[in-house]
């Protein structure tokens, strides 16, 4: 059980008392009525479809039907312009510039280390393990009194693999600040969310995403799941109309087929065991690593040079070989069957000489 959590000592102290800008939608959220209160044009839109409203700031109606589908209450939920946006204002609400600290575990998602370099704060770097595991003794010995948050990617993001729940676990038994626990690859694994542990730890923060398994990047909306507290504070600071009503009425109609996201989750991990074998026998191969997400970080005897044959194959797929721990490693992510059969067929057929600069 985590130790009392007090979210006012991480806060920075003016976000706490600052008062939040008021939009119309604020301070009137009925749907009936003369509406002359947002400055909006009466008339309608240059567009056949009726976009002259400002959306609902706060997405009622979305969370209504989402928080029955993640077994949480509507005021632990707070959703953003895709997942950069939370973690955006995770940072400002509780990093003063050039005082406060975050720490990250690379090779993670890179933008946490963007996030607090565009509001300089402090990065600590813990790296993972060899075989991409969190070193919990490090990271504990990297938390300072100036140490707001510790950002974990689970399933991490380019090497796939969950982060062990123990570990996760005693970081948040033993540390004071925000404990972010990326899951935009949860819906393709079988281990349970941290969303069912919010009521545990105060200090647990879980961010999600539509943009995989849903099938919805274009629409650019995260998940953030947290204390209500935190959320009331993420609120306060947003922007206005964080969400545009476009995005919010086609994410209305997709959680209606969440039947059809289990069966597209269900084609991508056949699909993710089928590349991965064909990926596995190829010469060139030298290591595909488990994964629980929808891509592969696959290890090449010559990555830079696969990655620009296959671009020459209009084939694109993302070269990580510069990152930390990832030397040699290329992300594939899971296509449809013929586009992984493809993938393979031209990798047989790789030669260096093949490649035209």
């Amino acid at each position: 059980m985590s130790k009392t959590f007090d979210l006012n000592k991480i806060l920075r102290p003016h976000i706490i008392s600052l008062a939040p800008y008021s939009s119309a939608r604020d301070e009137y959220t009925g749907h009936v009525g003369i509406f002359l209160d947002a400055n909006e044009n009466p008339y309608g839109s240059v567009t056949e479809e009726h976009y002259n409203r400002y959306p609902d700031p706060y997405q009622a109606e979305i969370k209504q039907k989402l928080a029955p589908l993640k077994n949480v209450s509507i005021d632990r939920i707070y959703l953003g312009n895709g997942s950069d946006e939370p973690i955006d204002l995770l940072t400002r609400a509780t990093c003063t510039p050039g005082q406060d600290h975050v720490i990250i575990l690379p090779p993670t998602y890179g933008m946490y280390e963007v996030s607090a370099n565009i509001h300089d704060v402090i990065i600590d770097k813990v790296s993972l393990t060899d075989d991409y595991l969190i070193n919990v003794d490090a990271v504990l010995q990297a938390i300072t009194p100036k140490t707001k948050i510790i950002w974990i990617c689970s399933p991490n993001n380019p090497t796939g693999n969950v982060m062990q729940p123990e570990a996760i676990r005693t970081i948040l038994e033993n540390f004071d600040g925000l404990v972010v626990v990326d899951e935009a690859y949860i819906d393709f694994t079988e281990t349970p969310s941290w969303t069912q542990h919010l009521d545990q730890y105060p200090n647990l923060v879980v961010l999600q995403t539509f943009s995989k398994a849903w099938g919805l990047a274009g629409l650019r909306i995260g998940m953030c799941f947290a204390s209500p507290e935190l959320i009331r504070i993420l609120n306060k600071i947003k922007p206005p109309y964080n969400i545009s009503l476009p995005a919010q009425k086609e994410l209305l109609k997709g959680l209606n087929e969440s039947g059809k996201k289990d069966e597209m989750v269900a084609d991508i991990l056949k699909e993710r065991d089928s590349l991965c074998n064909m990926l596995a026998q190829l010469s060139l191969v030298i290591k595909v690593h488990p994964t629980d997400a929808n891509f592969l970080l696959v290890q090449f005897e010559d990555a830079k040079a696969v990655m620009d044959y296959l671009i020459n194959e209009a084939i694109i797929v993302r070269d990580r070989s510069r990152v930390h721990l990832c030397a040699g490693c290329l992300r594939i992510t899971v296509g449809t069957q013929e586009e992984n059969e493809a993938v393979i067929e031209s990798l047989k057929k790789y030669k260096p000489e093949n490649i035209t600069v």
